[in-house]
């Protein structure tokens, strides 16, 4: 079992302190990677994205190669934004959008 220990205060606080520092290390390894210099999307980029020299690239991979986030990207291939350019695409002979079921 474990042993009990008596503890001065100045030791207690220097314990606590060792401890909040190993809960911030921790927690700073476990958050998010965000993309903080992410830009717009634009039309350009959509269509690399679909037809061009990204297109057969994972989503996580053609976003950094562009700056952008991967909700950007899967919303692009998900046809949920830029509408206009899967018309334009749907409109081309042969066009089919991989990414959509």
């Amino acid at each position: 079992m474990n042993e009990v220990k008596n503890l001065s205060l100045k030791e207690l606080n220097e314990l606590v302190a060792l401890l909040v520092t190993k809960v911030e290390e921790l927690e700073a390894k476990v958050q998010p990677q965000r993309n903080e210099a992410q830009r717009e999307m634009t039309d350009d980029d959509a269509r690399r994205i679909m037809t061009g020299d990204l297109k057969d690239m994972k989503h996580k991979e053609a976003a950094a190669k562009l700056g952008l986030s991967y909700g950007q990207v899967y919303s692009c291939r998900g046809e949920y934004t830029f509408k206009h350019i899967h018309k334009e695409l749907k409109g081309t002979e042969g066009y089919k959008n991989p990414w959509v079921k």
